[in-house]
């Protein structure tokens, strides 16, 4: 069996040079105070930002910057429409999203389908913070915000929903949330080497398995220092190319 390779071992991207953020950003005026003029991730998150372990974007996020990677975070977003998604502007590798630290149904209601007064990951405990399926609704406000940038889903609620399964909710069985999306690519489970793979493939312009619609931006390939050598496989599910073979985790 072949040994997972050392999170840290990877060559940084060349941003690592701005630094460690104090905060990462959430406005295009703390991306200036950082002297950034873009984000090569950006995550879309259903929680309130809390720059603490226990909320699993900003472990991801700082994650990535230890990579060398600039990542801004856009927390319970309006999803009425694409605005508030294009705050950061565009990013260079991907959007990541994710409902939450819970699924946003569970998080919304009761096992009664009664809506639930509070909210633990939103400030002051209020609820109505996010929407119903967040990572769908998250998801299809990104592609529309800026259409060729790649969506990678990630998550307790797209994990639990990466296959077809029974939706108490509504009572069917529901297709995999991948579909329902529109997303390019879904990390599931404890992801963390799967997600900094992805980051350093996708700067690089190593494929991996990403839908035709989903290239790797050309300023992302021009910033890249280097080109990483080939990898083992991420464990991933890519629309269109089935399950990729998971030969580590």
């Amino acid at each position: 069996m072949e040994r997972a390779r050392d999170l840290f071992s990877y060559r940084k991207f060349w941003a690592h040079r701005f630094g460690v953020a104090p905060f990462l950003p959430m406005s295009g005026a703390e991306m200036e105070a950082l002297g950034w003029d873009s984000c090569d991730v950006i995550i879309v998150t259903g929680d309130a930002y809390v720059d603490h372990p226990s909320f699993g974007m900003a472990l991801v996020g700082r994650l990535l910057e230890a990579q060398g990677f600039r990542v801004g975070i856009i927390a319970q977003p309006d999803w009425n429409s694409a605005e508030d998604f294009r705050r950061l502007g565009r990013p260079n590798l991907f959007f990541g999203v994710t409902a939450g630290n819970m699924d946003s149904m569970v998080n919304r209601y009761t096992s009664d389908r009664r809506i639930r007064s509070d909210d633990a990951y939103t400030p002051d405990g209020v609820g109505g913070g996010r929407p119903d399926r967040s990572a769908v609704v998250y998801s299809q406000r990104c592609r529309e915000a800026y259409g060729e940038v790649p969506i990678v889903l990630g998550g307790i609620e797209a994990s639990l929903r990466r296959i077809a399964h029974y939706d108490y909710w509504s009572e069917k069985v529901r297709r995999s949330v991948l579909l329902d999306a529109k997303a390019d690519i879904l990390l599931f489970g404890n992801a963390e080497r799967a997600v900094v793979e992805l980051a350093h493939r996708l700067a690089s312009g190593t494929p991996c398995g990403l839908s035709r619609r989903a290239r790797t931006p050309t300023r992302a390939r021009a910033a890249a220092a280097s080109r990483s050598p080939d990898r083992a496989p991420a464990r991933t599910r890519c629309r269109g190319s089935g399950w990729r073979p998971a030969t580590r985790w």
